[in-house]
């Protein structure tokens, strides 16, 4: 005894409806040089483009979105500035932990060593403005018996 199969007919709409609709993402460009930056707890993940000039976003934002405040937005912007590159280059960076100071830092230090990545000739002016090496300061840790790392409680004679 042969059974014989029957053929399984899909309604079109049915099989559109299953799909997921896939949204475009904007084209990025496929050459980069990407590097990490750390200070305390903050660590940044910096991709420096060649072909979105003038564009730094921080965590799919504006770095001025991200970092209100000027002194950070400054400090950030310092690699760029030394080597005169702020209008030949953008960058894409995400950045985790520790607070604003510590990953405005972090992505000071990113855009540094990407830059290094970038051009070898850059290395000698960053290293001696100070933005390659890596801020080894942490915050100390609290003791026993003291309010804070190092702050003893209050002391009365009588």
């Amino acid at each position: 005894m042969v059974k014989k199969s029957t053929p399984k007919i899909k309604l079109e709409a049915e099989v559109k409806s299953k799909k997921p609709a896939k949204e475009e993402k904007p084209a990025v460009p496929a050459r980069y040089f990407e590097s990490l930056g750390s200070r305390k707890n903050a660590v940044a993940r910096v991709r420096l483009y060649t072909k979105q000039p003038g564009v730094l976003h921080i965590n799919d934002k504006d770095f001025r979105e991200y970092f209100r405040e000027s002194r950070l937005q400054k400090e950030i912007l310092k690699p760029l500035e030394t080597m005169n590159v702020m209008e030949k280059l953008g960058a894409s960076v995400k950045v985790r932990g520790g607070g604003l100071t510590g990953q405005a830092e972090a992505v000071r230090h990113g855009l540094a060593r990407a830059l290094v990545l970038f051009n070898p000739d850059f290395r000698k002016r960053l290293r001696r403005a100070g933005f390659l090496t890596r801020d080894d300061r942490m915050v100390e840790r609290k003791k026993y018996g003291l309010k804070k790392a190092r702050r003893a409680p209050q002391w009365a004679k009588r």
